[in-house]
């Protein structure tokens, strides 16, 4: 099988790797957010065309105040940070999830951010903030009046976002978490015991050879 050219990622493990340190959870969220830089740019060299990574689920909001606090400030930190370097190496970023709810500063900035990287071609990486699987699906059908499965699609958060051809999930645990229900119902999957902050380019690889060991049907018979 070729190599995958959309790839998307459950970036799990980064409140175990803080507490195995020792450290406060945000610190683990920092160290995730440094290694998601580094892969992505990884993923470029390896001539992936579409990342796609789970930053924050509807359901991570039943976390701790304090927690959820540190990571909307450290996110839009990020994104003001990071952008310029991101569109100097080609990268295009989408949001995708609700944006109802989040701070306005937030959310300007992910548009922003969006607008200024919306030429770019190198690699679009997709963020799932504030998403859910189910919440796509249901927000999708308000304003489906009917048809085929391409015209569905056309009501999900991203259109443009190509089924990921192998969904990576770190930490150990087995299961996709409500992630991107609609476009991995082909997806081959890949686990990882790696927790996210060590999740390094070698893993990277070694997931993209799993991949391609496999032989995909979609429904045919080989």
């Amino acid at each position: 099988m070729t190599a995958p050219r959309y790839v998307a990622i459950i970036t799990d493990g980064n409140g175990r790797w803080a507490q195995c340190r020792g450290l406060p959870v945000i610190e683990g969220h920092r160290a995730g957010a440094d290694v998601l830089k580094a892969r992505l740019r990884d993923a470029a060299e390896l001539g992936i065309e579409e990342l796609t990574v789970f930053s924050f689920s509807t359901e991570n909001w039943s976390r701790s105040a304090d927690e959820v606090q540190s990571l909307m400030r450290m996110f839009g930190e990020r994104i003001a940070s990071e952008t310029p370097e991101l569109d100097a190496e080609g990268v295009r970023m989408r949001f995708v999830g609700r944006r109802e709810g989040l701070e306005p500063r937030l959310v300007e900035r992910m548009a922003a951010a969006e607008e200024t990287t919306a030429a770019n071609q190198r690699i679009v990486l997709f963020v799932a903030f504030n998403y859910g699987g189910r919440a796509e699906i249901v927000d999708a059908a308000r304003s489906f009046e009917g048809g085929s499965e391409e015209e569905f699609r056309s009501h999900l958060y991203a259109p443009e976002m190509h089924d990921p051809d192998l969904l990576i999930r770190t930490s150990g645990e087995q299961r996709i978490s409500n992630y991107l229900l609609w476009q991995c119902a082909y997806s081959e999957l890949v686990f990882r015991d790696e927790l996210w902050p060590d999740f390094d380019r070698a893993a990277l690889e070694d997931s993209l050879l799993e991949y391609r060991s496999r032989q995909r049907r979609f429904g045919a018979r080989s």
